[in-house]
C-alpha cells in the first residue's frame, strides 16, 4: 500500500507540532494540521518516505517525511512531519507547505534510545538525497504543482 498512492500531492498550512524535532532531535519538521493528515489516504502505509518540499513560493527542497504514530514518542494521533532538507532563518508556521511524496524508505519502528532514533533519521536523509538525485525523481521537483497561483511570497522564501 506504500507505493499504489504515489507520487502523492499534498498542500497545507503548517502548524506548531509537539516541539520536539527541533529541540530534542536537531532535526526540524514542519507539521500538517489534523485535517490534512486526515485527508491522507487512510490506507497508505505508515513509515518514512521521501519526496519534494516547498514553502510558500520558495524554492523546492528535497525533504524526507515520517507518516505515523512515532511509536518512540507513543503518540495517540497519526502525525505527518516533513524534514526539509534545507536551513531555514526562521520558522514557518501559518505558511502553505506543498509536498509530493515520491518513495518509501523504511516502515515506522521503535528505539531504544534517542541516538538511534537520530542516527536511522540521518540515514533516511541520506538515502531521500541518493534517491532524489535520479533522474525520473528530479522531473517533478519542476512540477507546476509548486507554483501557487496567488504568487504569495513570504518571507523571502
Amino acid at each position: 500500500a506504500a507505493m499504489r498512492h504515489l507520487p502523492y500531492f499534498c498542500r497545507g498550512e503548517v502548524v506548531k507540532g509537539f516541539g520536539r524535532g527541533s529541540k530534542e532531535l536537531g532535526i526540524p519538521t514542519a507539521n500538517f494540521s489534523e485535517q490534512v493528515v486526515e485527508s491522507f489516504p487512510s490506507d497508505i502505509s505508515t513509515g518514512i518516505y521521501y519526496g519534494w518540499a516547498c514553502v510558500g513560493n520558495g524554492d523546492v527542497h528535497k525533504m524526507v517525511l515520517s507518516v505515523g504514530w512515532n511509536p518512540f514518542y507513543k503518540n495517540i494521533k497519526k502525525s505527518v512531519e516533513t524534514h526539509i532538507i534545507h536551513t531555514f532563518k526562521e520558522d514557518f508556521y501559518g505558511e502553505i507547505l506543498s509536498i509530493v511524496i515520491i518513495g518509501y524508505i523504511r516502515p515506522e519502528k521503535n528505539f531504544d534510545s534517542l541516538e538511534a532514533l537520530i542516527s536511522a533519521i540521518q540515514d533516511d536523509i541520506e538515502e531521500a538525497k541518493r534517491q532524489l538525485d535520479l533522474p525520473e525523481h528530479l522531473k517533478l521537483k519542476e512540477d507546476n504543482f509548486f507554483h501557487l497561483p496567488e504568487g504569495k511570497i513570504v518571507n523571502n522564501h
